[in-house]
């Protein structure tokens, strides 16, 4: 399936199973990093980054086979995705969605209420895919990127999960 172009009709949505991302999975992340970005990560600034206590990685999986990933930091008011990415076979499957679908899962407003992650102005494709899924620019990084002069868009997704309201249980009992 490597490199083949899906139809119309078989673009319906993959159902994944996400993750957490072990030494194994290593190979196939490379693999889709590269087929991926321009300036893509080694295998060292992944291990780099994963050896730190506040970086998580995932994956999420179809068949055994890992066809996207998730870099984040744990913040104490925020998540902080750093690297995601989806082969390019499955994109536009909802593969993407799943993935942050289950990182706004860990939002509360108790502890960490917002994820942010920045996109380089060239990614439109990343831009509008974060704004579908609830995102929203709030502001630019001039000159963000050591590869390049290029400026990034902070992207910010803010919890909006349902507020506490207390319930008097002897009302709801009697009523």
């Amino acid at each position: 399936m490597e490199g083949a172009e899906l139809s119309t009709d078989e673009r319906q949505q993959l159902g994944v199973h996400i993750r957490w991302m072990i030494r194994r999975d290593m190979p196939e992340v490379l693999r889709i990093e590269a087929g991926s970005f321009e300036f893509p990560w080694s295998e060292e600034d992944f291990i780099r980054c994963l050896r730190q206590r506040n970086c998580i990685g995932m994956v999420a999986e179809h068949d055994e086979r890992v066809v996207g990933f998730m870099i984040y930091e744990l913040h104490k008011s925020r998540l902080h995705i750093i690297n995601f990415a989806v082969h390019p076979t499955f994109r536009r499957r909802g593969v993407g969605r799943q993935m942050s679908d289950k990182l706004a899962g860990k939002l509360s407003h108790q502890r960490r209420d917002k994820i942010l992650l920045e996109v380089r102005e060239t990614n439109l494709p990343a831009q509008l895919f974060f704004r579908n899924n609830g995102f929203r620019a709030v502001s630019v990084l001039r000159d963000f990127y050591e590869d390049t002069t290029e400026d990034a868009y902070m992207m910010q997704y803010q919890y909006a999960g349902r507020t506490f309201q207390p319930v008097n249980r002897i009302t709801r009992l009697a009523g």
